[in-house]
């Protein structure tokens, strides 16, 4: 396994700045290769934060947003247009900013008032949609997404994977109906870790002290059952983008300069 790379900022607002920046080049570096960008989002505050700079910064305007394709890696299962789900606010973050494709937007399934028990079919409409997606060079049920955006949970969760839960285990399907969540809403949709797996690149990017312990143990080695972040990995880089608090319990070998 690749070691990680790990950048560590000063604070949270300064990391949501530095990732926004390299997420820029990254996309500008794709489209100058002729690649038409496929990068997952995340919710979450510095998720959130993340695209609000990319809004904000007139570098934004270098991407061809219209040849972006957007995915998510989990949904919180709720009405459409709810204020809570990652859809919403990545579109108010960013999405409605700037010229986007509607047809490369691809979220997930919302509650239309089935309750819970819709949140299977919406896993499995997106499972089919990954499917669709997916070109035989993939070699699998899942496009090879270029960015895959995560973060994590002072637990160990990442997207809505969480320790010992059903879908930590999970290694056949690549999307996963989540129910009993321990924190609200109880009601998920989240690709699993193989599916996350299948990305070139996958970036963890989370500040906060309560991470700290959560960071220290992924990045030492702990199993993904008990602690979901520790499995996801990128098929060539995985990259933790990390404040000062967050890093504050890693060994000292492993932190490097702050930004």
């Amino acid at each position: 396994m690749m070691a990680a790379d790990i950048t560590v900022h000063a604070n949270p607002d300064v990391l949501a700045a530095a990732a926004a920046a390299r997420l820029l080049t990254r996309l500008v570096d794709l489209q100058a290769a002729g690649t038409a960008p496929k990068l997952v989002l995340t919710g979450g505050g510095v998720g959130i934060a993340m695209l609000e700079h990319i809004r904000q910064t007139p570098a934004r305007d270098a991407v061809d947003w219209g040849q972006v394709e957007f995915w998510w890696g989990d949904e919180r299962f709720l009405p459409p247009g709810h204020p809570e789900r990652n859809e919403t606010q990545a579109r108010e973050a960013l999405l409605d900013h700037v010229r986007v494709d509607p047809a490369k937007i691809f979220p997930m399934g919302a509650d239309t008032g089935t309750g819970p028990s819709g949140a299977e079919a919406a896993a499995e409409a997106y499972a089919e949609l990954l499917a669709r997606a997916a070109r035989p060079e993939d070699h699998g049920p899942v496009p090879s997404f270029d960015v895959f955006l995560l973060g994590m949970g002072g637990e160990g969760h990442t997207a809505s994977v969480f320790p010992h839960s059903p879908a930590v285990y999970e290694t056949e399907r690549t999307v996963v109906a989540v129910h009993g969540c321990p924190k609200p809403p109880p009601t998920r949709v989240s690709l699993t870790l193989p599916a996350i797996r299948s990305a070139a690149e996958v970036w963890i990017v989370t500040t906060g002290e309560a991470k700290a312990a959560a960071v220290s143990m992924a990045l030492s080695g702990a199993g993904e059952v008990a602690l979901p972040v520790a499995g996801a990995r990128g098929r060539r880089r995985t990259r933790w983008l990390l404040d000062r608090a967050a890093a504050s319990k890693l060994p000292r070998d492993l932190v490097p300069a702050i930004g």
